[in-house]
Protein backbone atom coordinates (compact mmCIF):
# COMPACT_ATOMS: atom_id res chain seq x y z
CA UNK A 1 0.00 0.00 0.00
CA UNK A 2 2.59 2.57 0.64
CA UNK A 3 4.58 4.21 -2.09
CA UNK A 4 7.20 2.95 -3.89
CA UNK A 5 9.22 5.97 -2.89
CA UNK A 6 9.88 4.09 -0.01
CA UNK A 7 11.78 1.09 -1.36
CA UNK A 8 14.14 4.47 -2.99
CA UNK A 9 14.35 5.26 0.94
CA UNK A 10 15.60 1.73 1.69
CA UNK A 11 19.24 2.37 -0.40
CA UNK A 12 19.41 6.08 0.13
CA UNK A 13 16.99 7.86 3.44
CA UNK A 14 18.09 11.55 1.88
CA UNK A 15 14.87 11.55 -0.60
CA UNK A 16 14.08 15.07 -1.14
CA UNK A 17 10.72 14.78 -1.11
CA UNK A 18 8.00 13.09 1.30
CA UNK A 19 4.73 12.25 1.17
CA UNK A 20 3.15 11.31 5.14
CA UNK A 21 0.12 10.75 7.28
CA UNK A 22 0.95 12.35 10.92
CA UNK A 23 -1.14 11.19 13.49
CA UNK A 24 -2.02 13.06 16.56
CA UNK A 25 -4.15 12.04 19.73
CA UNK A 26 -3.90 15.15 22.62
CA UNK A 27 -4.98 15.54 26.16
CA UNK A 28 -7.85 17.22 25.21
CA UNK A 29 -9.45 13.84 23.94
CA UNK A 30 -11.45 15.51 21.12
CA UNK A 31 -10.56 13.10 18.93
CA UNK A 32 -7.70 11.56 16.37
CA UNK A 33 -6.42 14.29 13.93
CA UNK A 34 -5.19 12.27 10.21
CA UNK A 35 -3.36 14.72 8.05
CA UNK A 36 -1.61 14.09 5.01
CA UNK A 37 1.03 16.15 4.10
CA UNK A 38 4.06 16.89 1.80
CA UNK A 39 7.87 17.56 2.84
CA UNK A 40 10.53 19.00 0.54
CA UNK A 41 14.18 19.73 1.32
CA UNK A 42 15.37 22.60 -0.73
CA UNK A 43 18.18 25.19 -0.93
CA UNK A 44 16.09 27.36 1.26
CA UNK A 45 15.04 25.02 3.89
CA UNK A 46 12.24 23.16 4.66
CA UNK A 47 8.96 23.38 2.98
CA UNK A 48 5.42 21.61 3.51
CA UNK A 49 1.83 21.03 2.26
CA UNK A 50 -0.97 20.39 4.40
CA UNK A 51 -3.42 18.65 2.33
CA UNK A 52 -5.75 16.34 3.14
CA UNK A 53 -7.37 16.28 6.50
CA UNK A 54 -9.66 14.62 9.08
CA UNK A 55 -10.66 14.07 12.70
CA UNK A 56 -12.74 11.37 13.68
CA UNK A 57 -14.08 11.77 17.32
CA UNK A 58 -13.84 9.40 19.98
CA UNK A 59 -16.20 7.36 21.15
CA UNK A 60 -17.53 7.22 24.39
CA UNK A 61 -15.76 3.91 24.98
CA UNK A 62 -12.78 5.45 24.45
CA UNK A 63 -13.26 8.49 26.28
CA UNK A 64 -13.39 6.15 29.30
CA UNK A 65 -10.62 3.73 28.99
CA UNK A 66 -8.33 6.96 27.99
CA UNK A 67 -9.32 9.27 30.37
CA UNK A 68 -8.29 6.18 33.44
CA UNK A 69 -5.64 4.39 31.68
CA UNK A 70 -3.01 5.83 34.25
CA UNK A 71 -4.66 3.91 37.08
CA UNK A 72 -4.87 0.56 35.05
CA UNK A 73 -2.22 -2.11 35.86
CA UNK A 74 0.47 -3.22 32.83
CA UNK A 75 -1.90 -5.90 31.59
CA UNK A 76 -4.47 -3.86 30.63
CA UNK A 77 -2.60 -0.89 29.69
CA UNK A 78 -0.67 -3.59 27.08
CA UNK A 79 -4.37 -4.67 25.74
CA UNK A 80 -5.11 -1.08 25.54
CA UNK A 81 -2.06 -0.24 23.50
CA UNK A 82 -2.63 -3.47 20.86
CA UNK A 83 -6.53 -2.64 20.52
CA UNK A 84 -5.92 1.49 19.99
CA UNK A 85 -3.15 0.21 17.72
CA UNK A 86 -5.83 -1.69 15.36
CA UNK A 87 -8.09 1.07 16.53
CA UNK A 88 -5.90 3.64 14.50
CA UNK A 89 -5.08 1.34 11.47
CA UNK A 90 -8.55 1.18 10.93
CA UNK A 91 -9.08 5.04 10.91
CA UNK A 92 -5.61 5.44 8.52
CA UNK A 93 -6.97 2.67 6.43
CA UNK A 94 -10.31 4.85 5.83
CA UNK A 95 -8.42 8.07 5.39
CA UNK A 96 -6.48 6.43 2.62
CA UNK A 97 -9.18 5.14 0.59
CA UNK A 98 -11.53 7.69 1.04
CA UNK A 99 -8.98 10.37 -0.26
CA UNK A 100 -6.62 8.09 -2.43
CA UNK A 101 -3.73 8.67 -0.64
CA UNK A 102 -0.40 7.39 -0.95
CA UNK A 103 1.34 7.74 1.98
CA UNK A 104 5.83 7.09 2.17
CA UNK A 105 5.25 6.40 5.78
CA UNK A 106 2.76 7.17 9.26
CA UNK A 107 4.00 9.26 11.69
CA UNK A 108 2.73 8.13 14.86
CA UNK A 109 2.15 10.55 17.95
CA UNK A 110 0.08 8.33 19.81
CA UNK A 111 -1.90 8.76 22.78
CA UNK A 112 -0.41 9.87 26.54
CA UNK A 113 -1.10 7.17 29.12
CA UNK A 114 1.70 8.32 31.27
CA UNK A 115 3.87 11.43 31.64
CA UNK A 116 5.93 11.38 34.43
CA UNK A 117 9.62 12.48 33.48
CA UNK A 118 10.97 13.11 36.99
CA UNK A 119 10.07 9.18 37.66
CA UNK A 120 11.62 8.42 34.13
CA UNK A 121 8.18 7.39 32.96
CA UNK A 122 6.46 7.83 29.55
CA UNK A 123 4.35 6.23 27.78
CA UNK A 124 2.13 6.81 24.22
CA UNK A 125 -0.17 3.76 23.41
CA UNK A 126 -1.69 3.10 20.02
CA UNK A 127 0.93 0.28 19.33
CA UNK A 128 3.21 0.88 16.20
CA UNK A 129 4.12 -3.05 15.42
CA UNK A 130 0.76 -3.78 15.30
CA UNK A 131 -0.01 -0.47 12.74
CA UNK A 132 2.12 -1.67 10.83
CA UNK A 133 1.69 -5.26 10.67
CA UNK A 134 -2.05 -4.30 9.90
CA UNK A 135 -1.72 -1.64 7.16
CA UNK A 136 1.34 -3.18 5.30
CA UNK A 137 3.00 0.45 5.85
CA UNK A 138 6.41 1.75 7.69
CA UNK A 139 5.13 3.49 10.69
CA UNK A 140 7.55 5.77 13.13
CA UNK A 141 5.95 6.44 16.87
CA UNK A 142 7.36 6.47 20.18
CA UNK A 143 8.97 9.88 19.88
CA UNK A 144 8.97 10.90 23.59
CA UNK A 145 10.82 7.59 25.51
CA UNK A 146 14.54 7.99 24.55
CA UNK A 147 14.44 11.46 25.34
CA UNK A 148 13.29 10.62 29.23
CA UNK A 149 15.92 7.79 29.14
CA UNK A 150 18.34 10.61 28.55
CA UNK A 151 17.01 12.51 31.45
CA UNK A 152 15.04 15.07 29.51
CA UNK A 153 11.38 15.67 29.84
CA UNK A 154 10.45 14.10 26.54
CA UNK A 155 7.80 16.87 25.70
CA UNK A 156 7.34 19.56 24.11
CA UNK A 157 8.26 17.78 20.86
CA UNK A 158 6.94 20.15 18.27
CA UNK A 159 9.67 23.04 18.79
CA UNK A 160 11.78 21.16 16.26
CA UNK A 161 9.14 21.45 13.90
CA UNK A 162 8.09 25.14 15.21
CA UNK A 163 12.05 26.43 14.50
CA UNK A 164 12.50 24.61 10.91
CA UNK A 165 8.84 24.99 9.32
CA UNK A 166 7.06 28.47 11.17
CA UNK A 167 10.42 30.04 11.43
CA UNK A 168 8.66 33.38 10.58
CA UNK A 169 6.81 33.78 13.75
CA UNK A 170 9.24 34.91 16.79
CA UNK A 171 6.64 32.89 19.13
CA UNK A 172 4.45 29.91 18.31
CA UNK A 173 1.55 29.29 21.28
CA UNK A 174 -0.60 25.89 21.13
CA UNK A 175 -3.75 25.86 22.88
CA UNK A 176 -4.48 22.46 23.35
CA UNK A 177 -5.07 20.14 26.21
CA UNK A 178 -2.58 22.13 27.85
CA UNK A 179 -1.02 25.54 26.46
CA UNK A 180 2.57 25.37 24.85
CA UNK A 181 5.11 27.45 23.82
CA UNK A 182 7.75 27.60 21.02
CA UNK A 183 10.61 30.80 20.85
CA UNK A 184 14.07 31.97 19.82
CA UNK A 185 15.63 33.57 22.53
CA UNK A 186 18.86 34.56 20.86
CA UNK A 187 20.20 31.82 18.57
CA UNK A 188 18.64 29.20 20.86
CA UNK A 189 14.70 27.51 20.70
CA UNK A 190 13.05 27.29 24.18
CA UNK A 191 10.03 25.90 24.80
CA UNK A 192 7.62 24.51 27.75
CA UNK A 193 4.17 23.71 28.62
CA UNK A 194 2.49 26.82 30.31
CA UNK A 195 -0.80 26.01 32.16
CA UNK A 196 -4.07 23.39 31.24
CA UNK A 197 -6.36 25.03 28.72
CA UNK A 198 -9.32 22.77 27.41
CA UNK A 199 -9.08 19.66 29.56
CA UNK A 200 -9.79 21.90 32.04
CA UNK A 201 -12.61 24.04 30.39
CA UNK A 202 -13.85 20.73 28.74
CA UNK A 203 -14.36 19.43 32.37
CA UNK A 204 -15.93 22.43 33.49
CA UNK A 205 -18.29 22.64 30.68
CA UNK A 206 -19.21 19.13 31.46
CA UNK A 207 -21.07 20.19 34.50
CA UNK A 208 -23.70 21.69 32.23
CA UNK A 209 -23.82 18.76 30.21
CA UNK A 210 -22.24 20.75 27.46
CA UNK A 211 -18.86 19.20 25.82
CA UNK A 212 -17.52 22.44 25.39
CA UNK A 213 -18.45 26.08 26.03
CA UNK A 214 -18.81 27.43 21.69
CA UNK A 215 -16.83 30.33 21.84
CA UNK A 216 -16.66 30.99 24.68
CA UNK A 217 -20.17 32.33 25.81
CA UNK A 218 -20.80 30.71 29.32
CA UNK A 219 -17.16 31.86 30.21
CA UNK A 220 -18.22 35.20 28.71
CA UNK A 221 -21.45 35.10 31.47
CA UNK A 222 -19.75 34.12 34.51
CA UNK A 223 -18.22 36.11 37.06
CA UNK A 224 -14.75 35.53 38.61
CA UNK A 225 -14.23 33.82 41.63
CA UNK A 226 -11.03 35.80 43.29
CA UNK A 227 -10.43 32.95 45.56
CA UNK A 228 -10.23 29.86 42.95
CA UNK A 229 -8.11 31.99 41.27
CA UNK A 230 -5.58 33.31 43.34
CA UNK A 231 -5.17 29.63 44.30
CA UNK A 232 -4.70 27.97 41.05
CA UNK A 233 -2.20 31.27 40.05
CA UNK A 234 -0.24 30.26 43.23
CA UNK A 235 0.39 26.64 41.85
CA UNK A 236 3.99 25.71 42.35
CA UNK A 237 4.67 24.48 39.04
CA UNK A 238 4.52 28.33 37.76
CA UNK A 239 7.51 29.07 39.66
CA UNK A 240 9.33 26.50 37.78
CA UNK A 241 12.42 28.01 34.97
CA UNK A 242 13.74 25.78 32.61
CA UNK A 243 12.47 22.95 30.59
CA UNK A 244 8.93 21.46 31.95
CA UNK A 245 6.10 19.70 31.23
CA UNK A 246 2.62 18.88 32.43
CA UNK A 247 0.43 15.42 32.15
CA UNK A 248 -3.04 14.01 33.17
CA UNK A 249 -1.51 13.02 36.56
CA UNK A 250 -0.21 16.60 37.46
CA UNK A 251 -3.68 17.78 36.29
CA UNK A 252 -5.65 15.61 38.44
CA UNK A 253 -3.06 16.07 41.53
CA UNK A 254 -2.80 19.27 41.46
CA UNK A 255 -5.08 21.29 39.44
CA UNK A 256 -8.46 19.57 39.27
CA UNK A 257 -8.75 20.32 43.85
CA UNK A 258 -7.90 24.09 43.07
CA UNK A 259 -11.29 24.32 40.75
CA UNK A 260 -13.37 22.69 42.94
CA UNK A 261 -12.24 23.73 46.11
CA UNK A 262 -15.31 26.38 47.08
CA UNK A 263 -18.68 25.28 45.25
CA UNK A 264 -19.89 27.67 42.58
CA UNK A 265 -22.07 27.87 39.56
CA UNK A 266 -20.65 26.07 35.95
CA UNK A 267 -20.84 29.47 34.27
CA UNK A 268 -18.36 31.14 37.19
CA UNK A 269 -15.88 28.28 37.23
CA UNK A 270 -15.52 28.98 33.29
CA UNK A 271 -15.26 32.58 33.76
CA UNK A 272 -12.35 31.42 36.52
CA UNK A 273 -10.38 29.05 34.40
CA UNK A 274 -10.89 31.13 31.28
CA UNK A 275 -8.86 34.40 32.95
CA UNK A 276 -6.48 32.08 35.28
CA UNK A 277 -5.62 30.62 31.29
CA UNK A 278 -5.34 34.21 30.27
CA UNK A 279 -3.22 35.60 32.64
CA UNK A 280 -0.72 32.36 32.60
CA UNK A 281 -0.67 32.61 29.07
CA UNK A 282 -0.42 36.88 28.38
CA UNK A 283 2.43 37.05 31.81
CA UNK A 284 4.33 33.96 29.52
CA UNK A 285 4.46 35.80 26.44
CA UNK A 286 5.26 39.19 27.85
CA UNK A 287 8.90 37.70 29.20
CA UNK A 288 10.23 36.60 25.41
CA UNK A 289 11.62 38.68 22.93
CA UNK A 290 10.08 39.53 19.75
CA UNK A 291 6.43 39.99 18.65
CA UNK A 292 4.50 38.17 16.15
CA UNK A 293 2.86 35.53 17.99
CA UNK A 294 1.24 32.35 15.60
CA UNK A 295 -1.36 30.84 17.89
CA UNK A 296 -3.03 27.11 16.83
CA UNK A 297 -5.10 24.54 18.77
CA UNK A 298 -8.83 24.03 19.74
CA UNK A 299 -8.52 27.02 21.94
CA UNK A 300 -8.43 29.24 19.11
CA UNK A 301 -12.11 28.72 18.53
CA UNK A 302 -13.03 29.92 22.15
CA UNK A 303 -13.70 33.98 20.86
CA UNK A 304 -13.52 34.56 24.75
CA UNK A 305 -10.41 33.09 25.77
CA UNK A 306 -8.82 34.80 22.26
CA UNK A 307 -10.27 38.09 23.50
CA UNK A 308 -8.60 38.10 27.16
CA UNK A 309 -5.04 36.71 26.27
CA UNK A 310 -5.31 39.67 23.54
CA UNK A 311 -6.21 42.34 25.88
CA UNK A 312 -3.57 41.37 28.85
CA UNK A 313 -1.11 40.93 25.99
CA UNK A 314 1.57 43.53 24.30
CA UNK A 315 1.99 40.95 21.43
CA UNK A 316 0.70 40.53 17.80
CA UNK A 317 -1.53 37.23 18.08
CA UNK A 318 -1.75 35.62 14.79
CA UNK A 319 -4.47 33.11 14.26
CA UNK A 320 -3.91 31.07 10.73
CA UNK A 321 -6.63 29.17 8.80
CA UNK A 322 -8.66 26.64 10.18
CA UNK A 323 -6.72 23.94 8.79
CA UNK A 324 -3.40 24.79 9.97
CA UNK A 325 -5.07 25.70 13.62
CA UNK A 326 -6.65 22.08 13.98
CA UNK A 327 -4.01 19.95 12.44
CA UNK A 328 -0.54 22.00 13.38
CA UNK A 329 0.88 19.36 15.44
CA UNK A 330 -0.38 15.98 13.59
CA UNK A 331 1.57 18.23 10.80
CA UNK A 332 4.46 18.82 13.05
CA UNK A 333 4.57 14.77 13.76
CA UNK A 334 4.65 13.85 10.54
CA UNK A 335 7.49 15.95 10.31
CA UNK A 336 9.04 14.77 13.37
CA UNK A 337 8.77 10.93 11.53
CA UNK A 338 10.72 12.75 8.09
CA UNK A 339 13.74 13.70 10.37
CA UNK A 340 13.82 10.08 12.23
CA UNK A 341 13.85 8.06 8.02
CA UNK A 342 16.73 10.74 7.94
CA UNK A 343 18.44 10.03 11.02
CA UNK A 344 18.45 13.89 11.69
CA UNK A 345 17.69 15.76 15.01
CA UNK A 346 14.33 16.06 16.14
CA UNK A 347 14.54 16.60 19.37
CA UNK A 348 16.39 19.88 20.71
CA UNK A 349 18.05 19.52 24.47
CA UNK A 350 17.83 23.16 24.85
CA UNK A 351 13.61 22.52 24.93
CA UNK A 352 13.45 19.09 26.72
CA UNK A 353 16.60 19.10 29.09
CA UNK A 354 18.29 16.63 27.74
CA UNK A 355 22.02 16.47 27.62
CA UNK A 356 21.82 16.64 23.68
CA UNK A 357 20.20 17.59 20.61
CA UNK A 358 19.09 13.71 19.00
CA UNK A 359 17.01 11.61 16.50
CA UNK A 360 14.00 10.00 18.52
CA UNK A 361 11.33 7.81 17.52
CA UNK A 362 11.03 3.85 16.80
CA UNK A 363 10.75 2.48 13.22
CA UNK A 364 8.26 -0.29 12.75
CA UNK A 365 8.43 -1.84 9.42
CA UNK A 366 5.80 -4.18 7.89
Amino acid sequence: MHSPLFSVYLRNNKMSKYNVIGLMSGTSMDGVDLAYCTFEKTDSGWKYELLQTKTYPYAQKWLDLLTNIHDFNANLVRDVDNELGLYFSQLIENFINDQQLVPDFISSHGHTAFHRPADGVTLQIGNGDVMSTKLRIPVVNDFRKRDVLLGGQGAPLVPMGDHLLFKDYDICLNLGGFSNVSYLQGNERLAFDICPVNMALNEASSITGSAFDPEGRMARSGDIHERILQDLEALDYYKLDGPRSLGREWYSKNFRPKMYSKKIPPIDLLATLTEHIALRISTTLSRMEGKYVLVTGGGCFNDYLMERIQALSDKDLNIPDEKLVSFKEALIFAFLGVLRMRNEVNVLSSVTGAPKDHCSGVIHKP
